[in-house]
This record gives C-alpha cells, sequence and structure tokens, in this order.
C-alpha cells in the first residue's frame, strides 16, 4: 500500500535548507503518517567551500534521528553554460538562480519516481524555486510556496507586478526621498527595496518579478511569521490589497520556525558537549547587562568599520559580547591587528569578542544579554524576539532595510544605527545607540515591547495558537490520512 508523501523542495542555502526541514518537522507532528521527501540540491558554488559539509552535517543529523518519515533525495550536479553571462548588481544569486532554473527537469524527475511508491499530496517550494511551480501543475499535484522571510517583505515581493506597472523606471533611479507604498507595510525610499530589484535591467529583478507573478497562481503560501507579529500587513495581504485585479492565495502564519541546529546541544558547535568559553563568560555577567553583536555568517566589515564599532563599545561603559569575522583583505589578522591598540585589554573585565563564530540562538537566551546588534537576517529576529531580546538594527544586504522598517516603524522592537552618506557607522552613533536602548526611555519602551511580542511568540505555537491553527489548516487542506 503506498504511504502519503509532502515533498519539499529548498534552495541551496544552509538557512532555507534548514527552515524548510523545520517546517517538515512541523508537518509530521500534525500527521505523522505521511512521508517527507526533501529534494537537495548541491550546495551553491558561491557559498564557499564550507557550505558542503555544513549541508552534509546537517543532513546526516536530520538523518539518524528521524528514521523512515524523512528522506533526502540529492539532485544531480548542473554546470552553467559556457555561454551565460551575468546581467547582476548581485552576481551570486543571478547564478544561483540560473542554477535552480536549470534543475528543473531533476525536479521533475525526482518527483515522478517518489510518485512511483507514494501518493504526493503537495510539494512545496522555497520563494527561491519558482521554476518547479510548471512541474507541479503538469504532475497535478498542489504547489505552495513556502517563503523563510515574513509577511510584510512577501507583501512588497508580491507587490513588485504593480509597482513594476505604475512607477516610470527602476527604483535605484527614482527620487531617493519618494515615499514608496506597499498596502500593510510601513512606507519607504526606493533604496529600501533589495539590491536584487533595483534595477529593472538586472537579471535577477526579472525572477522576482516572474516570481511575484508566479506566486499567485499558487495553491497556497506559507510564512515563517504569526499573525499577531505583523497583524496590519497580514490583514492586508490575506484581503487582496496586495493583488489588486488578481488572486491572493491563502496565506499561512506557521511561525517563528527555529532550528537549535548551529547551537548544538546546549549551544555548543557542531553538536559537542563542550560549551563554549562566551556562554561561560555570560555566566559571570549581571541580568540583561550585556549587548550582543553579531551579523551573520556574510557579516564583514573593512577593517576602519570594526576600530569605529570597538571605540563606540569602549565610550558605552557597557558590557558587550562581539562576534568579529575577518574583513576580506585581512583573511589572517588576529583581534590585536583588527581592533585599536590596547582595546581587549582596556575592556577585558567587561567585555568578550569572539572570532568568527558563536551560538547565537543560546546567547540571546541567556539571561545576562539585554540587547542585540543585528544585521536584520529574519532567522536572528526571530531568535531575538522569542528570547524576549531588544535589537539595534544594522542591515546589510538583501531584504534587512525592509525588515528593519518593520522592527523599528510598525513593530517598536528596535531602534536603528544610522550610517553616514559614505556607509560609515561611527564611533559616535554606536555609542549613543547602545545607550539609547541599554539606558533610556526609548530604551525601556523597546525592551517591554519586544517582552510583549515574545509572549505573542509563544502563545501562536501553543496548541490553540494562531500558528498552529494554520498548521492544521494547511495540513488539512492535503486530506493527508484520509
Amino acid at each position: 500500500m503506498k504511504k502519503e508523501a509532502i515533498v519539499i523542495y529548498p534552495s541551496p542555502h544552509i538557512g532555507h535548507l534548514i527552515s524548510t526541514m523545520e517546517l517538515g518537522r512541523l508537518i509530521l507532528s500534525v500527521r505523522p503518517s505521511t512521508t517527507l521527501h526533501i529534494l537537495v540540491s548541491p550546495p551553491s558554488p558561491t557559498e564557499g567551500c564550507g557550505a558542503a559539509t555544513t549541508m552534509a552535517s546537517y543532513i546526516s543529523a536530520v538523518s539518524a534521528t528521524s528514521g523512515s518519515s524523512i528522506s533526502f533525495h540529492r539532485l544531480p550536479d548542473v554546470s552553467l553554460p559556457p555561454d551565460f553571462s551575468v546581467r547582476s548588481a548581485v552576481p551570486e544569486i543571478a547564478m544561483d538562480l540560473e542554477l535552480l532554473r536549470l534543475h528543473t527537469p531533476n525536479v521533475r524527475s525526482a518527483i515522478e519516481s517518489i510518485s512511483e511508491g507514494h501518493y504526493v499530496r503537495a510539494l512545496v517550494i522555497d520563494f527561491f524555486c519558482p521554476y518547479a511551480l510548471p512541474v507541479a501543475r503538469e504532475l497535478s499535484v498542489p504547489c505552495y510556496y513556502y517563503f523563510t522571510s515574513g509577511i510584510s517583505v512577501l507583501s512588497c515581493f508580491i507587490y513588485l507586478d504593480i509597482h513594476h506597472k505604475v512607477l516610470p523606471k527602476s527604483f535605484k533611479d527614482l527620487d531617493r526621498n519618494l515615499s514608496i507604498h506597499v498596502p500593510g507595510v510601513p512606507s519607504f525610499q526606493p533604496l529600501d527595496m533589495p539590491p536584487t530589484v533595483l534595477d529593472r535591467e538586472d537579471q535577477a529583478y526579472e525572477f522576482f518579478l516572474e516570481s511575484s507573478r508566479n506566486l499567485q497562481r499558487t495553491d497556497g503560501v506559507i510564512v515563517n511569521s504569526f499573525e499577531e507579529y505583523e497583524p496590519r500587513a497580514f490583514r492586508y495581504a490575506v484581503e487582496g490589497h496586495c493583488t489588486p485585479g488578481g488572486t491572493m492565495p491563502p496565506l499561512y502564519c506557521i511561525g517563528p520556525v527555529i532550528s537549535a541546529f548551529n547551537d548544538g546541544p546546549s549551544g555548543s558547535k557542531n553538536g559537542t558537549k563542550e560549551v563554549p568559553e562566551c556562554l561561560s563568560w555570560l555566566d559571570d555577567q549581571p541580568s540583561k547587562s550585556v549587548i550582543f553583536l553579531c551579523f551573520g555568517s556574510r557579516g564583514v566589515f573593512p577593517k576602519e568599520q570594526l576600530k569605529e564599532i570597538a571605540i563606540g563599545l569602549e565610550r558605552s561603559g557597557h558590557r558587550f559580547l562581539w562576534m568579529v569575522r575577518n574583513p576580506l583583505n585581512h583573511p589572517d589578522s588576529d583581534l590585536n591587528q583588527l581592533l585599536p591598540d590596547g582595546f581587549l585589554e582596556r575592556t577585558r573585565e567587561r567585555g568578550f569578542v569572539v572570532k568568527s563564530w558563536a551560538p547565537q540562538a543560546a546567547v540571546l537566551k541567556h539571561d545576562s544579554v539585554g540587547g542585540f546588534v543585528t544585521h536584520c537576517g529574519w532567522n536572528s529576529i526571530l531568535e531575538s524576539i522569542t528570547a524576549g531580546v531588544p535589537m539595534i538594527t544594522w542591515p546589510l544586504y538583501a531584504e534587512q532595510r525592509l525588515n528593519q522598517l518593520l522592527l523599528v516603524k510598525e513593530i517598536k522592537v528596535a531602534v536603528s544605527m544610522n550610517a553616514s552618506k559614505e556607509g560609515l557607522v561611527t564611533a559616535l552613533e554606536v555609542e549613543a545607540r547602545v545607550r539609547e536602548l541599554m539606558d533610556s526611555e526609548v530604551g525601556k519602551s523597546v525592551r517591554e515591547r519586544t517582552l510583549t511580542m515574545k509572549a505573542a511568540a509563544e502563545a501562536a505555537i501553543s496548541p490553540n495558537g494562531s500558528s498552529r491553527a494554520a498548521l492544521v489548516r494547511l495540513v488539512d487542506s492535503w486530506n493527508i490520512g484520509y
């Protein structure tokens, strides 16, 4: 007798793989009788040589604990054609998208193979994998988008087709002070849009425009957020304000979806039982006294910026835990070479600087941490909210400027770091924002609001919460187990 199956197709980036895998675990928690089949593309060549090892480690860890309920299907390697040329301000994204397009025949073959022994009830695809949508239609399999960011950013992408029609030119060529409007989202300026959609002639722009249109043809959109976190954006989206003249598919907010994989047991790296030194250091600090600075795997600053951060932290007088990555032009420098002379010695009683890696989720959950300077990646935002830690926003790339607007203007769980016209955040600004979050009435208000959102997140994923209810509706729509 055939078992029922859900096929999940994430983009080949470890953050997306982990998030979609956690979505799969949630599906199994509602219908444990089904099986999950994860289509795994080879790691993106733009991710670096360590990506394959990290991905293999993660898949091995999941396989070891999931038994027969989860299967991974590795897609064959594909290569860019010799005549492929990049027309993009973000070439790595353009190349990744083309590789995903080339995988379309492999995706079809994988689903057909799975269908030989299973009833495939649905295909869940990453937002970056829309080329699989026609395959699902041809095979008569319901297809759902999984959007690993928030509802507000989703709305901006859905509305891209409208902006394409009504705006006279590319976002990058508009008046920088022009207010851009998306229903349910705080107004923003043109350059707040992700770099991939700033130029209409960009290959990545063409992809996202097509994906915006295709999204309306799916059977539903799953979002890693929760209704209470973005109530206005949720309401406007489900009421169809972002799709005038079109159709908004059902929206399932099932978040916050967070994985502890990168932290390992007790927050340790790669699953080892050794407790990182920074967590032991936090054990000796007063409650809510430490500002934590961490900017993700791609958060690399030039040496000049690192020195400004160091000076600002020292002048602020606050305790800090700071994760530092080497600048690209100083790959082998030690901390003493990167930071101001004597900084580590002068701040050793109240500061801890860690090189390259820190167990972010475990740090944020620690009682000593009272603030988080973040690049505004969505996973980092959710980790901070669920830990009840207020933020200082410092967006660096992708959709992070839009995330900042949501955090500061709409939800009011953060204050924003401000850069100069040249892009440098000065020591004076670092000092001021740390003091604002940790000492001022503004910071107190942000902290209280963050704790409110923490409680809302816990309620959303509870048995009677909005996210759990959305998950059940989603799974029931597939008639699994009937």
